[in-house]
């Protein structure tokens, strides 16, 4: 039987589509595919740190002993507004490793407490533990109650000061019988126990620059005081003198500002002292290590 031209087409149509699907698989297949690009990850956020502030500070006076007469120093605490109690609670904790390095110490007995400042029109009325009183003889109390009276009367509010034992007042302190009644200021230990030439800035191991100021107070022949700077490396960057307002047996005050140049930072030290009207050698010399920067 023969098949119809019509059905003998349509076969053949189908056959060359078949032919080409096979042949467009093939080269899909054969044909490289186009690479996906990776997708980029997302920048990871910096953790925000917030800086903790500064912790205030400041500095407070504290009198201590050089040899047998006062030295003053300074401490760096954490900020109060009762800077007179701060003051004597550093006071009463004695000497440091650093001040004893610079050659001073304290008198006051260990053990001794603060029971409480109160200042009033120019008095600073202190109270301390009857631990004050104990031990040593009238050199060591003396310089004890005049370490009290410098530390506080450093503060310009404060002219003079009165004393408590455990809560009461006292007109003398320990058997030596020092008068602190009804106040005693500066002017009442100056003789006893200043040196002729009490230097008030700076202290020991205060970081300087240039220009340096110092100040203090003097008893010296013709109310001269004389100065040296000498940088890290033991070399004399500048000396000089600067007058007080009195002398040669009254007490007066000095201030000088002092420009100098180091080489680099390091500990350094200022010298005062006077000349001896008699043979010109160097007296009641007084050395401050600092620590210099440029």
């Amino acid at each position: 039987m023969k098949r119809s031209r019509h059905s003998r087409a349509i076969h053949g149509l189908l056959a060359l589509v078949t032919l080409i699907l096979v042949f467009g698989g093939v080269l899909a297949c054969a044909r490289p595919s186009a690479p996906v690009p990776e997708p980029t990850p997302a920048p990871v956020p910096e953790p925000t740190v917030t800086p903790e502030p500064a912790e205030e500070t400041l500095d407070v006076p504290v009198c201590l002993v050089r040899e047998e007469r006062l030295g003053m120093s300074t401490r760096t605490v954490t900020f109060t507004e009762a800077v007179a109690a701060e003051a004597m609670r550093q006071l009463l904790q004695g000497a440091t490793a650093e001040e004893i390095e610079a050659g001073l110490h304290s008198e006051i007995p260990a053990g001794t407490s603060l029971l409480g400042v109160e200042i009033d029109s120019g008095v600073a009325t202190v109270d301390l533990s009857k631990e004050f009183e104990s031990g040593g003889g009238s050199l060591s109390m003396q310089l004890r109650v005049a370490q009290v009276v410098y530390t506080l009367t450093a503060f310009p509010t404060v002219d003079s000061v009165a004393f408590k034992i455990d809560g009461q007042q006292v007109e003398a302190i320990g058997g030596e019988g020092v008068m602190v009644s009804p106040s005693v200021s500066r002017a009442d230990f100056a003789d006893n126990t200043v040196p002729p030439i009490f230097l008030e800035e700076p202290t020991p191991w205060r970081d300087v620059t240039s220009p340096l100021r110092i100040s203090g107070l003097s008893n010296t022949f013709e109310a001269t005081v004389l100065y040296e700077v000498v940088d890290p490396s033991g070399r004399i960057v500048a000396e000089g003198f600067t007058t007080a307002s009195a002398g040669s047996g009254e007490w007066g005050t000095f201030e000088e500002t002092i420009e100098y140049e180091i080489r680099y930072d390091g500990v350094g030290a200022l010298i005062v002292f006077e000349e001896s009207a008699q043979d010109g050698s160097r007296v009641n010399l007084v050395e401050i290590p600092l620590r210099m920067r440029q």
